[in-house]
């Protein structure tokens, strides 16, 4: 796991690129929001979409609700990076849809919009 702090518009978050998947359960997201905050000091954090299990983009499994429930109770906002199209599920695109207009979680196609995204909420 590679943690940059990137500083814009007053706001510091964590970019993290990772070639291993960190989240497959709610106890890793636990430990990974932990992590980041105790190493950066930030509750702003962008991580690229391979470093989440694929189970997590299933919504039967229930895996995203209970894992990203965990951001908003420790009040991390995250920014999922990466290709989404692959995804047949209507109902995944639909969360996707509305977590975008939201203010705690983000599914952005790349860093630079993550980064905009989260400097501004």
């Amino acid at each position: 796991m590679n943690i940059n702090l990137i500083s814009k518009n007053g706001i510091e978050i964590a970019l993290v690129r990772s070639d291993e998947v960190l989240i497959t359960d709610v106890q890793s997201a636990l430990d990974f929001i932990a992590t980041i905050n105790y190493q950066t000091g930030t509750h702003r954090i962008i991580l690229n979409k391979s470093a989440i299990c694929e189970e997590f983009f299933d919504l039967k499994t229930r895996l995203a609700g209970e894992i990203l429930q965990k951001f908003i109770n420790y009040q991390t906002k995250i920014a999922i990076v990466g290709s989404f199209a692959n995804y047949q599920s209507e109902s995944l695109k639909d969360f996707i849809y509305e977590s975008n207009k939201g203010k705690d979680l983000f599914f952005l196609s790349d860093e630079e919009q993550a980064i905009d995204k989260l400097s501004n909420v």
